[in-house]
Protein backbone atom coordinates (compact mmCIF):
# COMPACT_ATOMS: atom_id res chain seq x y z
CA UNK A 1 0.00 0.00 0.00
CA UNK A 2 1.08 3.41 -1.03
CA UNK A 3 0.97 6.45 1.53
CA UNK A 4 -1.19 8.08 -0.74
CA UNK A 5 -4.02 5.14 -0.60
CA UNK A 6 -3.65 5.20 3.02
CA UNK A 7 -6.57 7.40 3.61
CA UNK A 8 -8.37 7.98 0.57
CA UNK A 9 -11.48 9.57 2.25
CA UNK A 10 -9.12 12.06 3.85
CA UNK A 11 -8.83 16.05 2.46
CA UNK A 12 -5.89 17.35 0.62
CA UNK A 13 -3.82 13.34 0.87
CA UNK A 14 -0.79 13.58 -0.64
CA UNK A 15 -0.09 17.42 0.76
CA UNK A 16 -0.53 16.07 4.12
CA UNK A 17 2.00 13.58 3.78
CA UNK A 18 4.32 15.63 1.95
CA UNK A 19 4.08 18.14 4.74
CA UNK A 20 4.36 15.53 7.89
CA UNK A 21 7.65 14.05 6.02
CA UNK A 22 9.09 17.51 6.39
CA UNK A 23 8.23 17.98 9.52
CA UNK A 24 9.97 14.39 9.81
CA UNK A 25 13.13 15.47 8.46
CA UNK A 26 13.54 18.89 10.09
CA UNK A 27 13.98 17.02 13.56
CA UNK A 28 16.53 14.86 11.15
CA UNK A 29 19.03 17.69 10.52
CA UNK A 30 18.10 19.45 14.11
CA UNK A 31 16.58 22.18 13.04
CA UNK A 32 13.06 21.94 14.92
CA UNK A 33 12.25 24.23 18.20
CA UNK A 34 10.65 20.81 20.10
CA UNK A 35 7.02 21.75 20.42
CA UNK A 36 7.13 25.12 18.69
CA UNK A 37 7.15 26.51 15.16
CA UNK A 38 5.19 25.71 12.59
CA UNK A 39 4.62 24.64 8.72
CA UNK A 40 1.60 25.63 6.35
CA UNK A 41 -0.15 24.44 3.51
CA UNK A 42 -2.61 26.81 1.38
CA UNK A 43 -5.32 24.29 0.22
CA UNK A 44 -7.72 26.96 -1.66
CA UNK A 45 -7.13 29.32 -4.05
CA UNK A 46 -7.21 32.32 -2.03
CA UNK A 47 -4.90 31.00 0.27
CA UNK A 48 -7.08 31.17 3.28
CA UNK A 49 -7.77 27.75 4.08
CA UNK A 50 -4.49 25.67 5.00
CA UNK A 51 -2.92 22.98 6.73
CA UNK A 52 -0.81 23.29 9.91
CA UNK A 53 0.95 21.25 12.49
CA UNK A 54 -1.68 21.15 15.82
CA UNK A 55 -0.77 23.01 18.76
CA UNK A 56 2.03 21.73 20.47
CA UNK A 57 2.88 18.41 19.42
CA UNK A 58 6.72 17.71 18.40
CA UNK A 59 7.54 17.76 15.02
CA UNK A 60 8.89 14.39 15.66
CA UNK A 61 5.18 12.65 15.98
CA UNK A 62 3.64 14.67 13.66
CA UNK A 63 1.36 12.37 11.33
CA UNK A 64 -0.30 13.36 7.67
CA UNK A 65 -3.77 12.82 9.51
CA UNK A 66 -2.71 14.95 12.55
CA UNK A 67 -2.64 18.37 10.65
CA UNK A 68 -5.40 20.44 11.02
CA UNK A 69 -7.19 22.42 8.39
CA UNK A 70 -7.46 26.26 9.18
CA UNK A 71 -9.39 29.54 8.30
CA UNK A 72 -7.68 32.39 7.96
CA UNK A 73 -11.04 34.34 7.83
CA UNK A 74 -12.84 32.48 10.53
CA UNK A 75 -12.09 33.32 13.86
CA UNK A 76 -13.52 30.89 16.20
CA UNK A 77 -10.54 28.73 14.93
CA UNK A 78 -8.87 29.62 17.70
CA UNK A 79 -11.87 28.25 19.48
CA UNK A 80 -12.19 24.43 20.82
CA UNK A 81 -9.81 21.65 21.45
CA UNK A 82 -8.23 21.93 18.43
CA UNK A 83 -7.44 25.74 18.18
CA UNK A 84 -4.05 26.08 16.67
CA UNK A 85 -0.80 28.02 18.49
CA UNK A 86 -2.09 31.16 18.27
CA UNK A 87 1.49 32.90 17.34
CA UNK A 88 0.59 30.45 14.23
CA UNK A 89 -2.23 31.73 13.57
CA UNK A 90 -1.19 35.41 13.58
CA UNK A 91 2.24 34.85 11.38
CA UNK A 92 0.70 32.00 9.19
CA UNK A 93 -2.84 33.44 9.18
CA UNK A 94 -1.06 37.25 7.94
CA UNK A 95 1.05 35.68 5.81
CA UNK A 96 -1.33 33.57 3.74
CA UNK A 97 -4.04 35.96 4.01
CA UNK A 98 -1.50 38.91 2.37
CA UNK A 99 0.38 36.85 0.07
CA UNK A 100 -0.82 35.51 -2.95
CA UNK A 101 2.74 33.62 -3.65
CA UNK A 102 3.01 32.31 0.06
CA UNK A 103 0.88 28.87 -0.79
CA UNK A 104 3.29 27.09 1.49
CA UNK A 105 4.91 28.87 4.73
CA UNK A 106 7.83 27.54 6.95
CA UNK A 107 8.95 28.88 10.18
CA UNK A 108 12.07 27.60 12.54
CA UNK A 109 14.61 28.78 15.21
CA UNK A 110 17.31 26.61 13.35
CA UNK A 111 20.35 27.36 14.87
CA UNK A 112 22.57 29.20 11.57
CA UNK A 113 19.71 31.19 10.59
CA UNK A 114 19.15 32.54 13.86
CA UNK A 115 22.77 33.05 14.93
CA UNK A 116 22.38 35.14 11.48
CA UNK A 117 19.36 37.20 12.36
CA UNK A 118 21.03 38.00 15.83
CA UNK A 119 23.61 39.74 13.85
CA UNK A 120 23.72 43.59 13.58
CA UNK A 121 24.06 42.93 9.73
CA UNK A 122 22.01 39.73 8.74
CA UNK A 123 22.91 39.92 5.29
CA UNK A 124 23.82 36.42 3.62
CA UNK A 125 26.60 37.78 1.17
CA UNK A 126 27.14 35.63 -1.45
CA UNK A 127 30.09 33.77 -0.81
CA UNK A 128 29.61 29.85 -2.40
CA UNK A 129 26.70 28.70 -4.74
CA UNK A 130 24.72 27.95 -1.70
CA UNK A 131 24.28 31.50 -0.86
CA UNK A 132 23.62 32.34 -4.19
CA UNK A 133 20.86 31.33 -4.56
CA UNK A 134 19.21 33.83 -2.30
CA UNK A 135 21.22 36.75 -3.82
CA UNK A 136 18.52 39.26 -3.53
CA UNK A 137 15.80 37.16 -2.87
CA UNK A 138 16.06 37.41 1.05
CA UNK A 139 14.10 40.26 2.98
CA UNK A 140 15.67 40.95 6.23
CA UNK A 141 13.56 42.11 9.31
CA UNK A 142 15.29 44.62 11.93
CA UNK A 143 11.90 45.50 13.26
CA UNK A 144 11.26 42.66 15.80
CA UNK A 145 8.26 43.08 17.84
CA UNK A 146 7.23 40.07 20.29
CA UNK A 147 5.53 36.50 19.73
CA UNK A 148 3.85 37.01 16.23
CA UNK A 149 0.60 37.59 17.52
CA UNK A 150 -1.67 38.74 14.72
CA UNK A 151 0.17 42.52 14.65
CA UNK A 152 2.91 41.06 14.31
CA UNK A 153 2.20 38.91 11.78
CA UNK A 154 0.58 41.48 9.90
CA UNK A 155 3.64 43.52 10.20
CA UNK A 156 5.90 40.17 8.97
CA UNK A 157 3.27 39.78 6.02
CA UNK A 158 3.68 43.25 5.01
CA UNK A 159 7.17 42.89 4.27
CA UNK A 160 7.28 39.87 2.03
CA UNK A 161 4.80 41.66 -0.80
CA UNK A 162 7.48 40.90 -3.53
CA UNK A 163 6.62 37.46 -5.29
CA UNK A 164 10.86 37.33 -5.74
CA UNK A 165 11.69 37.07 -2.02
CA UNK A 166 10.41 34.48 -0.18
CA UNK A 167 13.32 34.08 2.22
CA UNK A 168 12.52 36.42 5.50
CA UNK A 169 15.57 36.79 8.20
CA UNK A 170 13.29 37.44 10.94
CA UNK A 171 15.45 39.20 13.13
CA UNK A 172 16.30 38.37 16.58
CA UNK A 173 14.22 35.81 15.77
CA UNK A 174 14.29 33.01 13.24
CA UNK A 175 13.53 32.26 9.36
CA UNK A 176 10.68 32.22 7.42
CA UNK A 177 10.80 30.56 3.86
CA UNK A 178 8.08 30.38 1.22
CA UNK A 179 6.82 28.41 -1.72
CA UNK A 180 4.58 27.03 -3.89
CA UNK A 181 4.41 23.87 -2.66
CA UNK A 182 5.98 21.25 0.36
CA UNK A 183 9.37 20.37 -1.93
CA UNK A 184 10.05 23.71 -2.77
CA UNK A 185 9.67 25.41 0.64
CA UNK A 186 11.50 22.59 2.53
CA UNK A 187 14.48 22.53 -0.28
CA UNK A 188 14.78 26.44 0.52
CA UNK A 189 15.04 26.62 3.64
CA UNK A 190 17.04 23.19 3.82
CA UNK A 191 19.91 25.25 1.88
CA UNK A 192 19.22 28.20 3.08
CA UNK A 193 20.51 26.90 6.80
CA UNK A 194 23.16 25.58 4.95
CA UNK A 195 24.11 28.72 3.13
CA UNK A 196 24.07 30.58 6.59
CA UNK A 197 26.03 27.68 8.17
CA UNK A 198 29.25 28.13 5.85
CA UNK A 199 29.04 31.77 6.32
CA UNK A 200 28.61 32.07 10.51
CA UNK A 201 31.83 29.19 9.88
CA UNK A 202 33.32 31.52 7.36
CA UNK A 203 32.97 34.44 9.44
CA UNK A 204 34.34 32.38 12.39
CA UNK A 205 37.94 31.50 10.65
CA UNK A 206 38.87 35.44 10.99
CA UNK A 207 40.29 35.58 7.60
CA UNK A 208 38.68 37.64 4.70
CA UNK A 209 35.95 36.74 2.71
CA UNK A 210 35.92 35.92 -0.99
CA UNK A 211 32.77 37.17 -2.09
CA UNK A 212 31.34 36.21 -5.84
CA UNK A 213 30.49 39.14 -8.22
CA UNK A 214 26.72 40.45 -8.01
CA UNK A 215 26.34 39.63 -11.82
CA UNK A 216 27.56 35.82 -10.96
CA UNK A 217 26.07 35.32 -8.01
CA UNK A 218 22.47 36.94 -9.92
CA UNK A 219 23.22 34.43 -13.17
CA UNK A 220 23.88 31.35 -10.20
CA UNK A 221 20.79 32.26 -8.47
CA UNK A 222 18.41 31.99 -11.60
CA UNK A 223 20.12 29.01 -12.61
CA UNK A 224 19.40 27.15 -9.51
CA UNK A 225 15.78 28.64 -10.36
CA UNK A 226 15.52 27.07 -13.70
CA UNK A 227 17.00 23.55 -12.33
CA UNK A 228 14.61 21.11 -13.44
CA UNK A 229 12.64 18.77 -10.12
CA UNK A 230 15.53 19.17 -7.71
CA UNK A 231 13.24 20.27 -5.11
CA UNK A 232 10.49 16.69 -6.12
CA UNK A 233 13.57 14.71 -5.78
CA UNK A 234 14.56 16.10 -2.69
CA UNK A 235 11.31 15.50 -1.06
CA UNK A 236 10.80 12.29 -2.90
CA UNK A 237 14.46 10.37 -1.84
CA UNK A 238 13.07 11.53 1.97
CA UNK A 239 9.80 10.24 2.23
CA UNK A 240 11.34 6.86 -0.04
CA UNK A 241 13.62 6.89 3.03
CA UNK A 242 10.77 7.08 5.65
CA UNK A 243 9.32 4.77 4.00
CA UNK A 244 11.74 2.02 3.96
CA UNK A 245 12.54 2.82 8.05
CA UNK A 246 9.25 2.18 8.15
CA UNK A 247 7.83 5.82 9.68
CA UNK A 248 4.39 6.34 10.42
CA UNK A 249 4.46 9.80 9.11
CA UNK A 250 2.13 9.01 6.36
CA UNK A 251 -0.32 7.50 8.78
Amino acid sequence: MTVTQMKPNMDHWQQRVDLAAAFRWTVRLNMHEAVANHFSLAVNDSGTQFLMNPNQVHFSRVKASDLLLIDAEDASTLEGPDAPDPTAWGLHGGMHKACAHARCVMHVHSVYATVLASLADSRLPPIDQNACMFFNRVVVDADYGGLAFEDEGARCAALMTEPKQKVMVMGNHGLLVLGDTVAETFNRMYYFERAAQNYIKALQTGQPLRLIPDDIAEKTASEIEQYPEQDIRHLAELKAILDAEGSDYAG
